[in-house]
């Protein structure tokens, strides 16, 4: 059956003489971007159409016609043979209208008490809904590589960092563990945003609702949805569910930078931490000893790139009026563009994690230098000679500038060089001056100590259905 759909007489033509001119059929058509939505467009037009029937606003007939071309629909979607038109300009009218080539004058009545207001968020809503859940998955497989690697390195001495200066040795597993609790938070963001974005705004037309006696619940439930969303207007509108859910990629994107920062010094010939895989690495057109992080980097980036998308979309929303403007056209390729980046970088960060290579040898050679074990020192004082705090960080930091006019490190004092500026001390103090004596020591909940270490390894290894270690 031929479409009546052509240049010249869109589907909303009726009020219109003369065509639009191809400038603007270029800048108003999105189909190139929301035909991604296509299943969440024909799921929504389902629920619908049921819905219109059982409220018999609709024939039975009607919908069992409007249902069947849905069917061929989704088969031609299956098969790639599906016809997308730019002149249609989106994939609601795109659907809508090889309906009625398949179908015909039943296909026309499947618009009836909905508009293409209510209809584009409710399939956004569904596509943000489902993108969360591969987002939230992807960090998941990201949490198990590192909780994994954490329970290799539990005890891997390396220094920990303040201002990039070394402060306290920590553990390699403690470190890694800390990405874990951050992604677990991101994790936790991207489920709240998934739990406020699950109201339906399917039913609220195009801004103030509609006569026809539908019931918006039964539409609700079909698409999975908590509830209708309870005010046309704002429905219509809203677009703060993508803006959360980019921010809550924002967030993510930006721990997985820092983490991308240090896996670029860790395998620095300066650091030399850790080496990444030859899957991981890229060479140098013309240094031929060369090995490049530049997943790593391009991580770094591409975090850029999904706060910007965030930015962007915020810019266009928050001078708009209420209710529906085209401004919100863009808001798919904002929001597309950034689950598609974050989902690349999280697959990206994952396969660097399985494969990374750590040097144990090299971490716990460069927590022995910069006094690393300084604090351990002063709690010495604090313990065994019952000094106050602030006296021992001055005898303490007396140590450090000894050892540093003598370019050694504080175990390399002798204790007659010690004893010179605090006689009480004796051959007890070197017991904690080592960098496994330190770490071993923080052995509060949360500390890096391994007994801790191995402890949140375990309850990590359980909340992410990894098997338990024998």
């Amino acid at each position: 059956m031929a479409s009546d759909t052509s240049k010249g007489q869109q589907m909303w033509g009726g009020r219109f003489a003369a065509q639009p001119s191809d400038i603007m059929e270029s800048i108003n058509a999105s189909i190139d971007v929301d035909r991604r939505m296509v299943r969440e467009d024909i799921a929504g037009s389902r629920a619908h159409a049921d819905m219109l029937a059982e409220q018999g606003i609709i024939s039975e007939a009607d919908n069992e016609a409007i249902q069947g071309g849905l069917d061929q629909i989704v088969t031609e979607v299956q098969n790639e043979t599906f016809p997308y038109r730019a002149e249609l300009e989106d994939i609601h009218m795109n659907v809508e209208a090889r309906l009625k080539e398949l179908i015909g004058e039943p296909a026309g009545r499947l618009h009836t008490a909905r508009s293409r207001n209510d209809q584009v968020v409710t399939d956004f809503r569904l596509w943000t809904r489902g993108a969360l859940t591969e987002a939230r998955r992807g960090l998941q497989r990201l949490q198990r590589a590192l909780v994994i690697a954490a329970e290799t390195h539990t005890d891997a001495v390396m220094p920990g960092f303040t201002h990039l200066q070394t402060a306290q040795p920590v553990t390699l597993g403690h470190h890694l563990l800390a990405y874990v609790e951050m992604l677990e938070r991101d994790r936790s963001r991207m489920d709240d945003c998934a739990r406020r974005l699950n109201e339906s705004p399917l039913g609220s037309a195009a801004l103030a609702g509609t006569g026809f006696p539908i019931d918006r619940e039964a539409t609700a439930e079909a698409l999975g949805f908590y509830r209708p969303m309870a005010n046309s207007l704002d429905a219509v509108s809203a677009r703060d569910f993508a803006l959360e859910a980019l921010s809550a990629l924002s967030i993510s994107a930006t721990h997985l930078s820092r983490l991308a920062e240090e896996i670029v010094l860790w395998t620095s010939a300066q650091f030399a931490f850790a080496s990444l895989s030859d899957a991981w690495s890229t060479g140098s057109s013309i240094m031929p000893q060369k090995r490049n992080p530049d997943a790593a980097e391009l991580i770094r980036a591409k975090a850029s790139l999904i706060t910007g998308q965030f930015s962007s979309l915020q810019g266009a929303v928050k001078a708009l009026p209420l209710a529906y403007a085209k401004d919100l056209q863009d808001d798919k390729a904002l929001t597309f563009a950034a689950f598609d980046t974050f989902g690349l970088c999280a697959e990206a960060m994952t396969g660097m994690i399985e494969t990374i290579s750590f040097h144990r040898e090299n971490m716990r050679a460069a927590a022995t230098k910069g006094f690393s074990t300084a604090t351990d020192l002063a709690d010495f004082l604090v313990r065994e000679l019952k000094m106050p705090f602030r006296e021992a960080h001055h005898v303490t930091g007396s140590l450090v500038a000894l050892a540093e006019q003598k370019s050694i490190d504080l175990p390399d004092l002798s204790l007659a060089e010690m004893q010179g500026v605090e006689p009480r001390l004796t051959n007890d103090v070197f017991s904690v001056l080592t960098v496994e004596a330190s770490a071993m020591s923080r052995q509060s909940y949360g500390g890096t100590s391994p007994v801790r270490v191995a402890e949140q390894v375990e309850q990590w290894k359980q909340r992410l259905g990894l098997e338990q270690s024998t």
